[in-house]
């Protein structure tokens, strides 16, 4: 980039500050300077200004050639100061490079040759040399020394980024506050020196405290803000990338994770960037790829990982991915003793590196040799592990109650078991509650699975069912008891959102007239990146949220009417039916049996609506209701003669969800509705009263039947609110809807598994998705959703459920309809009509439901089309 010719063309020492300020402006004037053939000292400030832009844009090897020339010169100039500064410079590089031998030599002989303010800036670049190969102790003593010297000299900018440093080397060895202090400090200093790089790097670090004391929304929040000013200088950064994968396994998502991890690896490689960094990427996509259940992935990455840091003397970040490999490993296989002898020795190793994740160091082994029946050397490590249990962040102390919670299993204590599980749940909820994304609320319920899991097996094992329905409770859809946080007026997430619907109007026109779409593809899955890392970064409001299910109150609230929980423990089901007083448990067939079962019988039902069969109606009608007899055996076995003669409430787990509960024998003729817990069922039967009366019909574009049920429906009630043909927006629905007692919502809808909060409907401007429904201040009391699979949801964290119905039960709506097949909009018209004469009249949703299907089976069609449907929630 040539100079600025209305800027005066700074001398030498001038550059320096610049190439990390506004580095393509220093790597201009740097070339002017050198075109001008300076004298040595002059030039060699011009190729030390170079060398560092191509180190920061990856490029090494020509960042080391030009601090190798840059020596030359300076010590051609006669100058053993700049001799001493190019040296240090270069040690740096090296140490980029994966030549750490070299670079602790070079950086050694700049300090020796040094004094004075030099010294200072010198001795930081040993320090953070030291930091990034793991010697945090001998780092911190030379970044000490810096930090006093350059405070001394008036040194701002060198002073910040000793103090940068520091704060990463207290980080590692646990010293928050002090970390705190200086990256504080560090960022006054460079906002006031005008850094525009390093300003940006002081909000990484800000990331990395935030989220080493558990404020992941903060985290979030700033590594999104530093891409962004990366984004602006051009520079991509592998450490903001690595912290990024940190932030997003914390918040439970580890495949956007590896993505990240994946994709700066590719940059890195196209740059022929830092072969330190690369070594770290490795080490951040091994740990996403775990995280992501990909073992052998995990392993090829942590191999890379190991070999790198043990070529580069990296010995803090060789021992954390052997760690990894353990873990992977572990994942892969059964534990052998060998691999218990590799867990110890890590354990050993972090312990003397006074590592953070030393308890899970000590977790693992203590797994390990819980496997291999070595009792007491597992009670060893997991007491190790179990120590952090009353300090640190959530999720350290969660692993921590976990390991004393395996470590009471193995004690034979049951008290202790039970007392240690509830404790870490304990503190997950409290991580929760800080959360205001949805998506990370119920991704969260992730890290508390095995803690549920526990207190499942235990009550089992006691053949206490009520028990299992408190413990099945405790972790179940917990994400849904915390209120809704409804999102700021954020400009920039309102206009991601506004985008995503103009792009998604363009492309179905685009697909729809066979016009290329790769632009507008990329373009929609950028905006929606976009929409939803802005999401994340709202905060939780109510940390007191009541989780879980008071059994009592909920078999009073039952009467003689049944609920019937269904329970994953270890791939099998049992059923707990709940009602007359008593809690009893049967049990039934393997999950994964239920869920091929579920598969089959939602095909047959979309075939039959839709006529893609080579059978007659009537003959692929039997079919289907024979994959309903069979889904009846495998989901509620001898439950099933248990049912009473009331109501039914059914709560499956969070992969069972899509049920065409209708479908099976002993459930056709009732009053059924599905809840995601017992506890959030419970609550609707006791939210307050309905909304203000209003009743909003909406139609969307494009449906076959026209909406033509509306035209009935609106006639049942007095001055509904109507809105189609060019008035269904999102805002007017919105606005509609916000506290009305029902909505009619007649649209076609998508939904998303890989994005389930981009599910949505279709309506006149483009996709009304969740995240524009959680802009509800109040939500309607009623829902009915009359096309397509509005119904469905993703399953998520341990179990919760992710989509258009569990966002609507999360703002406060009560009941809906929905359907979880693919439903034929036309032969839907008189079933939503039937289901509206009974609304109207007082009934409730499950049994307006059920009689609205017996009023309109008249053929094969319409009969699947009934079966499709489902109620939600509570009447």
């Amino acid at each position: 980039m040539p100079a600025d010719p209305q800027l005066p063309r700074p001398d030498g020492p001038g550059l320096l500050p610049l190439a990390l300020s506004r580095p393509k402006e220093a790597l201009g004037r740097a070339r002017d300077l050198l075109a001008t053939g300076p004298p040595p000292l002059e030039a060699s400030f011009a190729r030390q200004a170079i060398g560092i832009v191509l180190r920061e844009f990856g490029d090494i090897d020509a960042a080391v050639r030009e601090l190798e020339t840059a020596r030359h010169l300076a010590r051609r100039s006669g100058s053993a100061e700049r001799e001493a500064d190019v040296r240090a410079t270069l040690g740096v590089a090296l140490a980029f490079a994966g030549r750490t031998t070299a670079a602790r030599n070079t950086l050694d002989a700049a300090v020796r040759q040094s004094s004075g303010h030099l010294h200072g800036r010198i001795l930081l670049r040993r320090g953070g040399v030291l930091s990034t190969l793991g010697h945090h102790r001998d780092a911190l003593s030379d970044l000490n020394s810096a930090v006093v010297a350059l405070r001394a000299a008036g040194d701002p900018i060198w002073e910040a980024r000793a103090r940068t440093e520091r704060a990463t080397c207290n980080l590692a060895l646990g010293g928050v506050t002090r970390a705190a202090a200086d990256l504080r400090r560090a960022e006054e200093l460079f906002n006031a020196t005008g850094q525009e790089l390093e300003s940006a790097d002081a909000i990484v670090h800000r990331g990395v405290l935030a989220l080493r004391i558990g404020d992941l929304p903060e985290a979030l929040a700033c590594f999104d803000h530093a891409a962004e000013r990366f984004a602006k200088l051009g520079l991509p950064d592998p450490t903001l990338s690595v912290q990024r994968c940190a932030a997003l396994l914390a918040a439970g998502l580890p495949r956007d994770a590896l993505d990240e991890a994946h994709a700066a690896l590719s940059q890195l490689e196209r740059s022929r960037g830092q072969a330190t960094k690369k070594a770290e990427l490795e080490l951040a996509a091994a740990g996403c790829a775990l995280a992501a259940g990909q073992s052998d992935a995990a392993l090829r990455h942590a191999g890379r990982a190991a070999e790198l840091f043990d070529g580069q003397r990296r010995r803090w970040w060789r021992a954390h991915a052997r760690l990894v490999k353990v873990r992977a490993r572990l994942a892969a296989g059964p534990a052998d003793s060998v691999l218990l002898r590799e867990a110890e020795h890590c354990a050993r190793e972090l312990a003397a590196l006074s590592s953070p994740d030393l308890a899970l160091a000590h977790l693992i082994a203590g797994r390990l040799a819980l496997g291999l029946g070595r009792t007491g050397t597992a009670r060893t490590h997991l007491a190790a592990a179990a120590r952090g249990r009353r300090h640190g962040p959530a999720l350290s102390r969660a692993v921590a109650w976990l390991a004393e919670a395996l470590r009471a299993d193995a004690d034979g204590d049951p008290a202790r078991l039970m007392r240690a599980c509830r404790r870490g749940l304990d503190v997950l909820d409290q991580h929760r509650a800080t959360l205001g994304s949805s998506e990370l609320r119920a991704q969260a319920s992730a890290h508390g699975a095995e803690l549920a899991a526990l207190g499942q097996r235990h009550a089992l094992r006691l053949g206490r069912p009520r028990l299992l329905l408190a413990w099945s409770e405790r972790w179940r859809a917990t994400a849904l008891a915390v209120p809704a946080v409804r999102p700021p007026d954020d400009e920039r997430l309102q206009a991601d959102l506004a985008a995503i619907r103009a792009v998604t109007d363009r492309l179905a026109h685009a697909r729809a007239q066979g016009l290329p779409t790769t632009h507008l593809a990329g373009e929609q899955l950028r905006l929606e990146r976009a929409a939803r890392a802005r999401a994340r970064h709202a905060r939780g409001q109510d940390a007191g949220a009541a989780t879980g299910c008071d059994v009592p109150a909920l078999l009073a609230e039952l009467g003689p009417d049944r609920l019937l929980e269904l329970v994953d423990v270890d791939g099998r089901l049992h059923v707990l039916v709940c009602g007359s007083g008593l809690v009893r448990r049967y049990p039934a067939g393997s999950v994964e049996e239920a869920s091929r079962g579920i598969d089959i019988a939602r095909f047959g039902l979309s075939r039959l609506a839709h006529g893609r069969s080579t059978l007659s109606p009537a003959d692929l009608l039997a079919q289907v209701e024979g994959s309903g007899r069979a889904l009846e055996r495998v989901l509620l076995g001898d439950a099933a003669r248990h049912l009473g003669d009331g109501e039914v409430v059914i709560v499956p787990p969070g992969r069972l969800h899509a049920v065409p509960w209708a479908l099976l024998p002993s459930l056709r003729d009732r009053s059924v509705s599905v809840a995601p817990s017992a506890g959030t069922w419970l609550r609707a039967r006791r939210a307050g009263p309905p909304g203000d009366g209003r009743v909003v019909l909406v139609r969307g574009p494009g449906l076959r039947s026209e909406g033509a049920e509306l035209r009935d429906i609106a006639p049942e009630y007095p001055a509904p609110v109507v809105l189609g043909e060019g008035t269904a927006t999102v805002s007017r629905i919105l606005d509609a809807m916000d506290g009305a007692r029902l909505a009619h919502v007649a649209a076609h809808g998508t939904f998303r598994a890989d994005s389930p909060l981009f599910s949505a409907l279709r309506v006149d401007d483009g996709p009304l998705t969740v995240y524009d429904l959680e802009r509800l201040r109040r939500a309607p009391r009623q829902v009915v959703l009359s096309s397509c699979d509005s119904g469905l949801t993703a399953p998520t964290g341990a179990d919760e459920l992710l989509g258009l119905a569990s966002s609507l039960i999360q703002l406060g709506t009560t009941g809906i309809v929905a359907s979880v097949v693919l439903v034929n909009d036309g032969a839907a018209v008189p079933l939503m009509v039937e289901l509206h004469r009974r609304l109207a009249r007082g009934a409730c949703l499950p049994a307006a439901l059920r009689d609205a299907r017996r009023a309109t089976s008249a053929d094969p069609v319409a009969t699947a089309t009934g079966l499709s449907f489902v109620a939600l929630g509570a009447c």
